[in-house]
This record gives structure tokens, sequence and C-alpha cells, in this order.
């Protein structure tokens, strides 16, 4: 039977299930093949907080979105066209995300009466007129792949395990993904387990081989690669960038790194990459609790290595008196906050922005520290570099405000030659700074920098005391002195205010648009997307993207300014907006949501819309 073959230009898939289903799993597999075969892609995935919800369950929907496309693409997508469904609670939670139209399988054999019933259908909208306005495809997932492995020495159980790969499959000859790297995963996976290998490779090879042969699926799609610059690319999620970025920051400062750190969602995957790596020199140290995790880090620093935490807001709260102390001694520290929904535990699988007034004043006293946000997945890699050029270079820590959204998220990421790389190696104080040539002065300062030297303990004749008692400026002595600690707290807060960071860039394609849209951090794929829509629809917009917020590049104002309205987009209740308003008497309009989930750039496009419909009744 020849089988239609329809191209594409992109393609919005959303694989659901329960949480022991494999959905995570199946999508990183899918993810690998897609950017091995060449297509701009960005990733999605939204699991339950629950270690194991009650199996078929509305808590228990696992799923993982891929958006994969033949030209550049900056979000997962706001709907998918195709949802695997695995049973009928992963039916329900996602079909209102679902546009009339698109193709829904689903896995028969778990639409039984009782998991019908465990999500509330009163019948079984497989076999109805429910599901009229979709494209359904109806397949026994379940039962196929125990009968494609009956000749297997492996129990019923394990082998209905294996439903995800015949799915996996199944979209693999679907959308023409390449096979051979999903096989060679497999082999080393389970490896101790030949025969499970065997297995699930059999099941993949058989969901292939059903989609060419069963005419339930008559036309199979191509979706060309994307023209991307020169370079060598793979994929990368925003953990993993940011691990590599650190990384690559401690080899350009010729520099030991420590990572402190007590695990948690969703930041504990940046612990884990960065264990594997003791061949460049990194140390990696799993604490008891996040207050230990932060005091090992600042003693790293303190000792002459790159030293820094991770965690999410909750460990952020922890860490702060400790953070406290770095300010006052002048450390270098990089704190990685990996935001997520909260307060308190929150809903910890789920991402927001809500940690910028935290990283900006959540300590007491005057404690100023640089905030850093990257704006994509790949970005965590360039940001990681940067909060330790700051670091280093100025003697300070430095919040990097990640999210849930862009950790867990992936994309293709051009790996940059090593001489694209920042050099940012360091000078330690080796010898007295005094003026008698004997001395040595702990806080005597760079004219440029504002920074303190940096001695490593031991160092013959530069013995010197810090600690958490304000001390007296140059020689560093224990000083109550009112004048001085005025004196101290403003240097600290001169030296935050100096550091150099890049001019806030504006694309404004003909240069008269009224309505400038800013953001910051993983806001800038869907305001980016927004921004194109409305472009498209005839209308102009300006946009621009904060990745330095502490201190804020200095045409900041001007740039808010330039523009009759200012709209601010932000998964939080506007805490940026509340910080320009003040800083810079602009009114900015904030639009903000705090569902735990990405901006949609059609419900983005359309406020933005509203904002210039304003700007032009008030003419």
């Amino acid at each position: 039977m020849t089988k239609q073959v329809q191209q594409l230009d992109r393609v919005i898939i959303r694989f659901a299930g329960d949480s022991g289903d494999g959905m995570q799993l199946t999508g990183d597999r899918f993810t690998a093949e897609t950017a091995q075969f060449g297509n701009d892609l960005s990733t999605l995935p939204n699991f339950p907080a629950e270690i194991r919800a009650p199996a078929g369950t509305l808590p228990g929907v696992s799923s993982f979105q891929l958006h994969f496309a033949d030209h550049d693409i900056l979000t997962p997508g706001d709907a998918p066209n195709v949802l695997v469904a695995m049973n009928p609670a992963a039916l329900k939670a996602n079909l209102g995300d679902l546009p009339k139209g698109a193709d829904i399988i689903a896995n028969t054999d778990e639409f039984t009466k009782r998991n019908l019933s465990k999500v509330g259908y009163d019948g079984n909208p497989l076999e109805d007129d429910s599901l009229a306005e979709w494209r359904l495809h109806a397949v026994p997932l379940t039962s196929l792949t125990v009968k494609a492995l009956e000749g297997f020495d492996i129990s019923k159980k394990d082998a209905e395990r294996a439903k995800n790969m015949f799915a996996l499959g199944l979209l693999s000859w679907l959308y023409h993904r390449p096979t051979e790297g999903t096989i060679a995963f497999l082999e080393a996976k389970f490896a101790r387990k030949p025969e499970i290998a065997k297995a699930n490779i059999a099941a993949f090879q058989a969901g292939w081989n059903y989609g060419e042969t069963t005419e339930s699926f008559s036309v199979s799609y191509e979706i060309k690669p994307a023209t991307l610059r020169p370079g060598t690319y793979r994929n990368i999620s925003g953990n993993q960038a940011l691990a590599y970025g650190l990384i690559a920051a401690a080899v350009q400062a010729k520099l030991p790194l420590f990572l402190g750190s007590y695990p948690i969602t969703p930041a504990s995957d940046i612990l884990h990459e960065l264990s594997k790596h003791k061949h460049f020199g990194i140390r990696t140290f799993q604490a008891e609790d996040e207050i230990a995790g932060v005091g090992a880090a600042l003693g790293a620093a303190f000792g002459g290595s790159l030293g820094v935490t991770t965690t999410s807001g909750p460990g952020v709260a922890l860490k702060a008196e400790t953070v406290g102390l770095a300010v006052t001694t002048e450390l270098p520290l990089i704190i990685v906050d990996v935001q997520r929904a909260g307060p308190s535990t929150g809903m910890p699988t789920k991402t927001e922005q809500t940690d910028l007034l935290m990283a900006m004043f959540g300590r007491n006293g005057e404690s100023p520290v640089p905030v850093l946000a990257p704006a994509t997945p790949s970005d965590c890699f360039t940001m990681a570099v940067e909060a330790a050029r700051i670091a280093l270079a100025y003697r300070t820590p430095v919040m990097l405000l990640s999210d849930g959204y862009l950790a867990n998220g992936s994309e293709p990421w051009r790996i940059p030659e090593i001489d694209e790389l920042p050099d940012i190696s360091v000078q330690f104080t080796t010898q007295p700074n005094g003026e008698d040539g004997t001395t040595y002065l702990p806080f005597k300062r760079d004219p440029q920098t504002l920074a303190r030297p940096w001695a490593v303990p031991g160092t013959p004749g530069l013995e010197h005391r810090i600690g958490g008692i304000e001390k007296a400026d140059g020689t560093g002595n224990i000083s109550y002195d009112p004048d001085n600690h005025d004196r101290m707290v403003r240097l600290r807060q001169a030296k935050i205010d100096g550091i150099d960071v890049p001019d806030l860039t504006v694309d404004d394609p003909d240069g008269d648009a009224r309505v400038l849209v800013l953001g910051w951090g993983s806001t800038y794929g869907p305001i980016a997307a927004a921004a194109r829509r409305v472009r498209a629809a005839g209308h102009k917009v300006a946009q621009a993207h904060l990745r330095h917020l502490n201190p804020l590049p200095a045409n900041t104002g001007e740039v808010l300014r330039a523009y009759d309205k200012v709209l601010l987009p932000e998964i939080n209740l506007g805490q940026l907006a509340m910080l320009l308003r003040a800083r810079f008497l602009v009114d900015v309009i904030s639009y903000n949501r705090v569902r735990g989930l990405p901006f949609k750039a059609a419900e983005l496009a359309a406020v933005i819309q509203d904002v210039i419909g304003d700007v032009i009744e008030s003419d």
C-alpha cells in the first residue's frame, strides 16, 4: 500500500498519559531524534509534583509537548496538532487545549469502564460522537505491544510498560523521524537487562511497522530541517546549559568549581550534571540542608574557588543570611534560583517568575546583589558565564534567576568555540598592597570596579580577618564607627550600581512603533512569538528583553520613555513593573498570569493589539 507523504512547515505534538506511562522519556527520545534530524524545536514537559499520584486520575497526568519546524521557532506552541492520549485522564486533561480538527491517538485498551469513571466520563468518548470535531485514531496500544512481545522472556507487566515505545515508534513513522539513536539509547539504558532492551526495541519497531501497514493512517508527514547558523548543534535543556556554562566559566577563570547544593525541584539536575564532570576540576557536595550548601560554597569562595549553590525559591529563603555574609565579606558566589510556583512548597513542578523581589531585597540590611535572568534554555549557558564574570570581577554574590520552564525545556544549541568565550581569569593578590609595602589591606578597592583584593588563605604575609561584623574601610578591622558604616554601605551599593552591563536593545523594525513590550527571563519566547503575530497582522510593536535586572542597563529609562505605552507581561503579580515604576516613574502596563505555565503567544498577541488599539483611540 502506497501512502501519501504531506509536507508541513511545523507541528506540535503532545504525549500525555499516567505518570507511570513514561511520557517524559517518550518525549525526550522524540526530541532527541528531531534535533538529530535538524529541525528547530522547543519543548514543554509538564508533570505532577507527587512521586506517584493515583493511577488513572487527573492529578496523575504527565505530558510532554514538542514544537518542531523547518524554520526558527520561539515557543513549545500554544495548542497541539496531535495528542497521544494513553488513558481517559490524559484525554480529559488535555482536550481543552486541542484545536478543532487536530489528531487524537487514543489507547483504547485503557478506556475501561473503571478508568472512565475515575475521571467522570459517563460513557466512552471514543465510541460516541463527543470527539466528532477531531480526527480520532483509536489504537489498542497496550494489546498491540503485548502481542508484539509474545516471544520474549519477560513478564506481561514488563511487556505492557513498553507501550510508550510502541507509541514512539508509531509517531516516529508518522513524522519520518530517525530511529538509530533511539535503538542505541535503549541498548545503553538496559545494557544490564538485555532481554528488556530487546523487548523495548521490538516494541518501538512494531509501532513503526504498525504505522507503515495500518489503514488507520493513510498520510505521513515530512518537516524539513531548519536553516540554522553554521556550527555544531546539540539539543540542550536549561539545566544542562546552566551546568555547562558553570563549567566553561570555571575553565575560563582558571579556577576550580565547587558546588554546594541540597536537592530541590526543579534545580536538582544541575547537581546531577555537574557531578559527572570531575575531570574538569569540579567538586560537588550534596549537603544535608540548604544552609549547609551555601555555607560550603561561600567557604570554597574564601579558599579561592568559584563557589556556586543551586536551589529554588524555598531554598533561597533559607540561604538568605549566608548570602548577606557573602555581601559583607565581598566574596564571589553564584546563587542559582530555578524558580517554581509558590508560596511554600506550592506547585514544585510548575514554573513562575515570583522570586525577583526576594532576589533583590530578601536579606537583612542594605545587601545589594547583581540579579541576572536567562531568556531561553540555551541562554542559561551564556548567563551562567556572565554571572561568573560579574562575581569574579566585582567580588560579589550574584543571583541567577532561571525557572522551571527554562530548566526542563529544551532547544537546539550551537556549541560555541573556545575563542568565543570571555577571558574571566582571576589574579589573586600575592603581595602586600599597603603603602608601606608590608601591610595587606583586605578592603583596599580597585578604583574602577570597587572590588576588594582576593587573597588565598595561607598566602604568607596576607593573613586577614573577614566575617559578618562590619569592617573598617581598607584595613578590614572590626568597626562600629557610624561614619565608616555609612561609607561601607554606600561603597557596596556603588560597586553593584557600577557593574558594566550591555545596553538594552530594542527590536523595532520600522523604528516608529508606539507600543513597547518589555519582558525578562523566560517570557522572551512567548513575547517574541506574539510580536511576530502582531506584525504579521499589520500592526507595529517594539520588543525589548531584560537579562540584567540589577543593575539595569544604563539606557533602560531612555528606552521606556521613548514609547507611548510599555506593556510588561510577567508570571507574577507585577514585581518588575513595581521596580520600574519606582525607579523611572513610567506607568508600565502589567499583564500578569500565575498559573504555573508559560504564556501563550496568541494570548499575548491579543493583549498587545488591545494596547495598540488604546493608543490609536487616544489620538
